[in-house]
């Protein structure tokens, strides 16, 4: 995090994380400023991109999306055309709801999510299996989420 936040900053990121609709003057109240320095803040933090949007996050488990797999996929050819066709292609696969390129024994690291076993096993037949250049697969069954996104960790 920059070095220019201060611990109001700090608080002012975790009140958003928590819930970004709330009301500013809700926020200035948690963090103890009146709601127009609290305004000018938020505006700060987001021209200097560090908040970069709003979003809804949506619960997996009220979707069904239940089913969540950690891939580690090794590919053929790591040149930066493979890679970049690579990425391309791994964006438009709905089911692959995180994806990082590693260093270390394998490329790349992605987080599947699906319904149940059975989706998941199809995704990989037919999506995962069919992107450029994977050689090889290496499928992790998560069996509880201790830390997902959206927690608020770090700020206050």
């Amino acid at each position: 995090m920059p070095n220019d936040l201060d611990a109001i900053d700090r608080r002012i990121l975790a009140a958003l994380i928590a819930d970004a609709r709330q009301p500013v003057t809700e926020i200035a109240r948690q963090v103890g400023l009146s709601k127009t320095p609290v305004a000018a803040r938020i505006k700060r933090l987001e021209e200097i991109g560090l908040i970069t949007g709003y979003r809804a996050i949506l619960s997996p488990i009220k979707l069904g999306l239940t089913h969540v797999a950690f891939v580690e996929v090794r590919l053929s050819d790591t040149r930066e055309s493979a890679l970049r066709r690579f990425n391309t292609a791994v964006r438009a696969v709905p089911e692959i709801e995180e994806c990082h390129m590693i260093a270390g024994g394998f490329d790349y690291l992605l987080k599947v999510r699906s319904h149940d076993i059975a989706e998941y096993r199809r995704v990989m037949g037919e999506k995962i299996s069919a992107l450029p250049f994977v050689t090889a697969t290496s499928t992790y069954v998560a069996m509880e989420a201790v830390v997902e996104v959206g927690e608020a960790r770090g700020f206050a």
